[in-house]
């Protein structure tokens, strides 16, 4: 990997624009992507095969999955898709460690309510899937607690009982700032309750949990290869068997290896993934479009736009390449924001179709519905014509107004049913996404440095 722009095919990309679409769709088991309003010609998409190629994705991509330390600043390799291969005996030892604790705790059925405690990647993968599934029988109540703000825990504690109250406690380090203040909240709240009966905890520290009072059985571990906004594979998914069950998290678990083998094996230009990162880099790069728009037309889809944009933007927001060189003569990761359908048709889909910035757009739509049949009509009919609309537009010579210039691109993502299998090729498929982009562009990552001068400051100004 090098600088992309000293590429041949990035020269000729530079050269290239369009004003069609090449009729392109990808596909697999129940994922579909239709390219078919990305803006995006033959040519066009012949040339960003090509600029895969020069940037070596497939060797990148072989190192990730043998383990090799592609996470260059901390020195680690970049192993989630270890958590769901079924293969690697220390994640198969904590699949069974968790799945043995779930069925004790369903079959006692001593607590009603699970809280989950934790903030950024050991926050928002569980939120999001645990939302996505709620049409599923539940066996548990599921809350999460985020924020350091003490209203969060004191609203989410409020209506629950502490004698039926179990709380995750979610840090590998087991020193986040906002967590463990969350948690030494919620000991408070348990009063005279035995810790160790009511807490559980997603750690590494050993000494730590246990001076907390948890006991050290009940921790569930992972490893320095998961980052945090890619853990939920990990036991950071410990609400989602607590609250569906393990077999859930299980199916979970498989559809993302499906999304894995399907990323390995299948060739660039038929890739899920690959296509769906070279659509954001013809964009960001070659389009200069700084922003991506992530629009589900799913009301349980509500937690997708929040977790897509920790994953994208803490991953690819860099500005130094792998070298240690500033970036200076090309774009890297892009905005990302979004909303479920229709809501955001009601806030900034005027902006999208009006405004002066063309934004790319990734429209994600359910084929089948769990609940009414009639709403969903209504719903994918409007997914559908905001794809028209956008790619379309529609003349009007006698009011500027209610002009629309049309040719502002989009893709759309389509998922059979929103299923546990189904979740876990979403969210495996943006995560390759994401590391493809990051190959071409020529960052890591699997760092996120910028995180931590916040940190430190707020540190000192507590000193």
């Amino acid at each position: 990997m090098s600088n992309p722009t000293q590429t041949q095919s990035w020269q000729k990309l530079s050269q290239m624009t369009s004003d069609a679409s090449a009729p392109k769709s990808v596909s697999c088991d129940g994922v579909s992507i239709d390219f078919s309003k990305s803006m995006i010609s033959n040519d066009i998409w012949d040339g960003l095969l090509n600029l895969a190629a020069d940037q070596n994705v497939e060797r990148a991509r072989a190192d990730m999955f043998s383990g090799e330390p592609i996470n260059v600043t901390e020195k680690r390799a970049v192993l989630h898709t270890a958590l769901r291969s079924g293969t690697n005996s220390e994640v198969l030892n904590v699949l069974n460690q968790m799945r043995a604790f779930v069925e004790k705790t369903h079959e006692n059925n001593k607590f009603t309510d699970v809280v989950h405690i934790g903030i950024g990647g050991s926050d928002l993968g569980p939120r999001l899937v645990c939302d996505a599934l709620k049409h599923l029988p539940k066996a548990m109540s599921v809350h999460f607690v985020s924020n350091v703000d003490g209203a969060h825990i004191a609203e989410i504690l409020k209506p629950l009982s502490p004698e039926t109250t179990l709380f995750v406690i979610a840090s590998k380090t087991f020193t986040t700032q906002e967590t463990m203040m969350n948690a030494k909240a919620a000991k408070s709240w348990l009063g005279a309750l035995p810790v160790a009966d009511h807490m559980i905890a997603l750690s590494t520290n050993e000494s730590a949990v246990t001076e907390f009072g948890i006991d050290a059985g009940n921790m569930f571990p992972f490893w320095n290869w998961v980052g945090g906004r890619f853990s939920v594979w990990s036991a950071i998914g410990m609400p989602i068997a607590l609250t569906y069950g393990f077999d859930v998290f299980q199916e979970f678990l498989n559809g993302a290896k499906a999304m894995d083998d399907h990323f390995v094996t299948a060739p660039l230009s038929e890739n899920i993934p690959v296509c769906l990162a070279l659509y954001g880099v013809w964009n960001r790069n070659f389009m200069k479009r700084p922003a991506l728009a992530v629009l589900p037309y799913a009301q349980n889809l509500d937690h997708f736009a929040a977790y897509l944009q920790q994953t994208d933007m803490e991953s690819n927001g860099k500005s130094v390449d792998r070298n240690g060189d500033f970036i200076s003569d090309y774009e890297t990761g892009p905005i990302v924001f979004g909303q479920v359908g229709t809501n955001g048709q009601h806030a900034f889909h005027q902006w999208l179709h009006q405004g002066t910035d063309i934004v790319p757009c990734e429209i994600i739509c359910i084929k089948h519905t769990h609940y009414d049949a009639d709403h969903h009509r209504v719903l994918n009919a409007h997914a559908a014509a905001q794809a028209q609309a956008f790619f379309e537009g529609r003349s009007n010579a006698d009011n500027s107004h209610r002009h629309y210039v049309g040719a502002r691109p989009s893709v759309m993502i389509k998922l059979n049913d929103l299923t546990p299998f189904t979740m876990g090729q979403l969210l495996a498929m943006y995560e390759h996404k994401i590391f493809v982009q990051g190959v071409i562009w020529n960052i890591n990552s699997f760092d996120q440095w910028g995180v931590e001068l916040g940190k430190d400051l707020a540190q000192s100004l507590l000193a």
